[in-house]
């Protein structure tokens, strides 16, 4: 799956924000989950351009959950993290994709492709709120 660190970290950070009443700094979220500052950073800058997360300025600023994100889906906040679509492979969201350009005589795009369906069913089907119960 064509997931980077990004997806993880934003998973992670965001659960650990979502249980907290306060804002919570990068600086500590960063130690606590063994991330570099600055790329956390980063990630978190960007879900609260998404909305996900709504971000505080000053000596008690950081992060906290936006309202009503605990019933964003996975499968938004992976995509707002990597900033594109989630895919399988680099062929998955279509045969123009591929990267061989052999489409018209490819075999398993048929199988990456049900995948795809699969994993975004999957992905869309749960939300932060389910993750938060377990």
């Amino acid at each position: 799956m064509l997931l980077t660190k990004a997806s993880e970290y934003a998973l992670l950070s965001i659960i650990m924000i979502a249980q907290k009443d306060s804002p919570q700094d990068v600086e500590t979220l960063s130690t606590q989950l063994g991330i570099s500052k600055s790329f956390l950073a980063k990630i978190l800058q960007g879900l609260a351009k998404e909305g996900i997360l709504n971000s505080f300025k000053g000596a008690h600023g950081g992060f906290m959950l936006a309202p009503e994100s605990r019933n964003i889906t996975i499968k938004r906040i992976i995509e707002s993290a990597e900033k594109r679509p989630t895919s399988v492979f680099e062929c998955t969201p279509s045969p123009e994709c591929c990267p061989s350009k052999n489409a018209q005589f490819c075999k398993i795009w048929p199988i990456f492709n049900k995948l795809q369906t699969k994993i975004d069913d999957f992905l869309d089907s749960m939300t932060l709120e389910d993750v938060l119960k377990r």
